[in-house]
């Protein structure tokens, strides 16, 4: 199996992290991540907001909904990701829409956080996806301005405890050929 199939079959949501800071140099590479992510039309509709001031992640842990588990992890993490997205960009052609899906700008996202993750874990650090939290509370924590939307916060750090492997779906039950 190649070193890529092994660094997505390996990587894991890390919500707890050591105390230890991040080198600017790993840094760096993941934001390079994001600059290479495919996006529509190469928009590239992200924006990435850098946080390791410790009064900012406590603002935007306040902003958290109530249960979810990587509450801790913003607060915790040595350096938060806030990844923003431009919107009427990615999906548009000539300040129209064309999907019927509306603004693509969730698929662009998705795939520049992928790169974030992924790139973290080959670099020995641990990432989770946090969704759930009150995205306009923390836009205005981040001051986020008008035309952009706050996606999503990736905790990012040294993992201190990394969660063993989910059950996955085996290729026979989601895999189709030629029709559904």
């Amino acid at each position: 199996m190649n070193e890529f199939m092994e660094i997505m079959k390996n990587r894991r949501s890390i919500r707890k992290f050591e105390d230890k800071e991040v080198e600017d140099e790993k840094l760096k590479q993941i934001l390079e991540a994001v600059q290479w992510s495919q996006s529509w039309a190469n928009t590239q509709c992200w924006e990435v907001v850098v946080i390791r001031d410790q009064d900012v992640k406590d603002q935007l842990q306040e902003t958290m909904v109530k249960g979810n588990p990587a509450t801790n992890a913003i607060v915790q993490a040595p350096i938060l990701l806030a990844l923003c997205a431009k919107l009427q960009s990615s999906g548009y052609y000539k300040e129209q829409v064309t999907t019927k899906f509306g603004d693509w700008f969730m698929f662009d996202m998705g795939l520049a956080t992928q790169n974030i993750c992924l790139t973290a874990h080959s670099l020995g650090l641990g990432s989770v996806v946090v969704g759930l939290f009150d995205h306009d509370k923390a836009k205005q924590v981040l001051q986020v301005p008008e035309g952009y939307e706050l996606v999503t916060i990736i905790p990012l750090g040294y993992p201190a405890k990394t969660p063993k492997t989910p059950e996955r779906r085996s290729i026979e039950d989601f895999t189709h050929y030629e029709r559904f």
